[in-house]
């Protein structure tokens, strides 16, 4: 139903205070062995000058994914943003979150593995990665969007291989075991991750005759690619949750 009791003709599309819709997105990343998260300084009113998620209005030709794609390649300077992990997070819409008018704003989660230096797009004094855990008091709700967005994040770990993402097109198992610990915020045991990774079909792939020298004294690690799987079976848990039900 859409909420009409008449024939079309008779809908008042006055009747209703009109409303914007946004898309913001929380871009996540890993840099120098932490979790951090595009942000950009607002140049304009309102909260000018305080660091918030990049996003903008949409445009009237666009859906939200499509303008979604477009801030990220304008907030990034990526020509091309087509095979990104970008997934809708969910939508925002609290009387009030926005003082200009009343805002809908359809939010995404975006994971890159090896992001250029972002520089600021539309009205963007400023555009920088940042430490996920100093990213806070941004403007409007988009404390609350971030927030979202990790927990998202750090639960499909546990059941998709959404880990790979975050991982250029070949890691080595140390690699894929620094996400799991940088996005869950705890440390795991070698050896296990190792052998829960290597156990599940389709997960990761060797690449043949590859391996990447990492700094120690040991012989060089292997590389891997992603799998062809989407889900993990059994599922990867985090330390916290090993024992309890599925």
């Amino acid at each position: 139903m859409d909420g009409s009791s008449g024939p079309a003709d008779a809908y008042d599309k006055h009747a209703y205070e009109p409303f914007a819709v946004t898309v913001d997105l929380a871009v996540l990343t890993l840099r120098a062995g932490a979790l951090h998260v595009l942000l950009v300084e607002r140049g304009q009113e309102p909260y000018a000058g305080h660091w918030a998620l990049p996003g903008g209005f949409l445009l009237p030709d666009e859906s939200a994914e499509t303008a979604a794609r477009r801030e990220l390649a304008e907030e990034t300077g990526l020509t091309d943003v087509t095979g990104l992990h970008l997934e809708q997070l969910r939508t925002y819409s609290e009387p009030g979150r926005d003082p200009r008018m009343r805002v809908v704003s359809v939010a995404f989660a975006c994971l890159l593995p090896d992001p250029p230096d972002p520089h600021g797009g539309g009205d963007a004094a400023e555009a920088r990665w940042v430490p996920y855990d100093a990213a806070r008091h941004l403007a409007f709700d988009h404390d609350r969007i971030l927030a979202d967005a990790r927990e998202r994040v750090g639960a499909k770990l546990e059941y998709t291989c959404l880990a790979t993402a975050f991982c250029p097109p070949e890691f080595t198992l140390g690699e894929l075991q620094r996400v799991y610990e940088t996005v869950w915020g705890t440390a795991l045991d070698r050896p296990n991750f190792r052998r829960k990774v290597l156990a599940t079909p389709g997960f990761v792939e060797p690449v043949p005759g590859a391996a990447r020298l990492t700094g120690g004294r040991g012989k060089p690690a292997a590389l891997y690619r992603a799998g062809p799987a989407g889900a993990l079976h059994p599922p990867l848990l985090r330390p916290s949750r090993e024992g309890r039900p599925a």
